[in-house]
């Protein structure tokens, strides 16, 4: 069977199999570079630090970061294994960005009604980021619990109690 470059191939939904998702290369982009640019901020990682890791200058690391170069499947390859993660981890959330209709799942302490919706709202500026990370520093559960509650408590304004 010889292949006709002139003929595009559709996989159809009767078949089973998703249709494509009407997401634009550089909607893709985009997207994996606010990835890229979130890891690094959680690792505490300066771009020309990441740069230096895989070998790069830092400009192009922006260049990702923004979504305006495309990153070859090697050189993200890289980053995933410099960063720790996988390559899956640059993707997290696209699916839920071309199907808005997609239900978020509630997280393990909380109810549907509370679910974060990391797709629509995902932890992108510094403060969270920093925050994020000393939370993660505290080792005393109950500790880490109350401090949980307080901040759900301020969020939604309402008054605190000692308990």
């Amino acid at each position: 069977m010889s292949a006709n470059p002139n003929v595009k191939i559709h996989a159809s939904s009767d078949e089973g199999v998703s249709k494509r998702n009407n997401m634009t290369k550089q909607e893709v982009d985009i997207h994996v570079g606010k990835r890229l640019r979130q890891r690094r901020t959680m690792l505490g990682l300066s771009q020309e630090a990441l740069a230096k890791a895989v070998g790069i200058t830092f400009q192009q690391v922006q260049k990702y970061e923004k979504g305006a170069n495309a990153m070859s499947a090697s050189r993200l390859y890289e980053f995933a294994c410099f960063m720790r993660v996988p390559v899956a981890h640059f993707f997290e959330g696209l699916d839920a960005q071309s199907e808005p209709s997609l239900t978020p799942a509630a997280g393990f302490s909380e109810t549907a009604r509370e679910s974060f919706d990391h797709a629509v709202a995902p932890v992108s500026d510094r403060e969270s980021l920093e925050m994020m990370k000393a939370f993660k520093r505290i080792r005393e559960q109950a500790m880490r619990k109350r401090l949980a509650d307080l901040v759900r408590a301020i969020a939604d304004e309402k008054t605190l109690l000692n308990s």
